[in-house]
């Protein structure tokens, strides 16, 4: 669209020769010889830039200054001034002019000077819409996002906060689950009660238990002393029970009966105690082939899923990404970090295994190792631009990963598949050994022997 420039100067060869000047560059221009009429014009026509003359009969430029930004903050103003009156340009700068131009100047000066102006006000707006639009999900608390599928699930968040409802958030490792979860808390009415999360696959099975009911003095080997477990930490609030999926088939009664009657028993113990628990779970299994593997409960899921909420993965919201960048960036302090043609079309183009977990581990390295504030695709891991093939452009095809003509190191391989997989999974250790077919503590082993740290 044509940009829209007003001059206002009241000497008209003057006048005349930038409206010549600016229409040759491409510029929509409108033009009058006094301050009173330049303002009717600015209020009818909204133009992106105003040129005003500093000394004029009537209405000067200072006056017009101070009226369009009294209508208008992002409307940017330049001074026209003569050389011996430069000292009243600086206050119109200190007013909230943009920059000025004096008298004579040439043509190349005045497109420079009103091209840099338009270039800051197009910068300026995209940098108001991100923020307009951080602003409208920083309610979500880092829910991220303006995609439709993200839209629609900030409306089940704002429909379902304020309820009793359980509901079942699903979706990969790396989307956003808990921060979905503490959202649905931050906006009910037991925000002001505690929000106590804990991981069911994070937990031995043989502690999962006493963690999640407590336990009394005695009721084991080891218990010293009494628990008090998280649904009791939780009373009044919310438990958010994340990879509910790998709750143990044999604790799966007691959960049922604490949702049910809203009371618990500890482990040990014979009093049972009453609570009043809201309850929102978490999983990245395939809740539907759980259930018929008969590895969880059909009458639980049903109890925990009154409302489901699923995650799309970040492949199916590329529109996303570049709001992410630019949060992830302000997050981490890093304001004035951008991301130029090239980088955007790889992070588009990327399967975003991780999801919006690796992202943000990715923007964190980035920011570490740059050598600018401009990020290009040169500045990006291979497997970003590549896809997740192995080093070398000439290859042939071995299974799933495609294998350098000059051969490659096993060792490395093996290391590179344990990362990914672990970056695949959002870094959960029990999630990247079922995808790797190992038991978690061959992963771990791996993980040891090749130096591979959870970041």
């Amino acid at each position: 669209m044509t940009q829209k420039i007003l001059i206002i100067d009241d000497d008209a060869s003057l006048r005349r020769v930038m409206e010549y000047n600016l229409q040759e560059a491409g510029y929509q221009v409108l033009s009058t010889a006094d301050g009173e009429a330049g303002m009717r014009l600015f209020a009818k026509e909204s133009p992106a830039l105003v040129i005003t003359d500093m000394k004029m009969p009537g209405m000067d430029g200072m006056q017009v200054l101070k009226l369009v930004k009294a209508y208008s903050q992002e409307t940017l103003v330049i001074i026209i001034t003569a050389f011996g009156t430069v000292d009243l340009a600086v206050e119109a700068m200190k007013a909230g002019a943009y920059d000025y131009i004096t008298k004579p100047f040439n043509r190349d000066d005045l497109k420079l000077t009103v091209a840099k102006a338009l270039q800051f006000s197009g910068l300026a707006a995209e940098n108001k819409r991100l923020k307009d639009e951080l602003s409208n999900t920083a309610d979500y608390r880092t829910i991220i996002g303006s995609s439709k599928c993200m839209e629609r699930v900030f409306d089940i968040v704002r429909k379902v906060a304020d309820t009793e409802a359980s509901v079942l958030i699903t979706g990969e490792s790396g989307t956003g689950k808990e921060l979905v979860a503490r959202s649905i808390h931050l906006h009910s009415s037991r925000r002001t009660e505690p929000f106590i999360a804990i991981n069911c696959a994070a937990i031995p099975r043989d502690l999962l238990e006493s963690e999640l009911f407590g336990h009394v003095k005695g009721a084991f080997t080891g218990a010293i002393k009494d628990k008090t477990g998280k649904f009791q930490l939780a009373d009044g609030g919310t438990l958010f029970l994340d990879e509910v999926g790998e709750l143990p088939l044999e604790l799966q009664p007691k959960l049922l009966r604490a949702l049910q009657e809203k009371v618990v028993e500890p482990v040990g113990g014979t009093k049972p105690y009453k609570l009043d628990v809201r309850i929102v779970v978490a999983t990245n299994l395939d809740m539907e082939k759980a259930l018929a593997d008969a590895t969880f409960r059909e009458d639980l899921y049903y109890r925990l899923a009154v409302i489901p909420i699923h995650l799309p993965p970040l492949r199916e919201r590329h529109d996303d990404i570049a709001l992410l960048l630019r949060y992830f960036c302000g997050k981490l302090g890093a304001d004035t970090v951008s991301f130029d043609a090239g980088a955007m079309a790889a992070l588009n183009s990327y399967q975003w295994p991780g999801n919006v977990r690796e992202l943000e581990n990715l923007i964190e390295r980035l920011l570490i190792m740059r050598s600018s504030d401009i990020i290009t695709r040169n500045d990006l891991p291979d497997k970003i631009c590549n896809g997740s093939t192995i080093r070398g452009s000439s290859s042939h095809s071995c299974g799933v990963i495609n294998l350098p003509d000059e051969g490659y190191s096993l060792e490395q391989l093996e290391r590179e598949v344990v990362v990914e997989a672990l970056e695949r999974n959002g870094w959960n250790q029990t999630a990247a050994a079922r995808f790797l077919h190992i038991p978690r503590h061959t992963l771990i082993y791996r993980m040891e022997k090749y130096g591979i740290v959870t970041p």
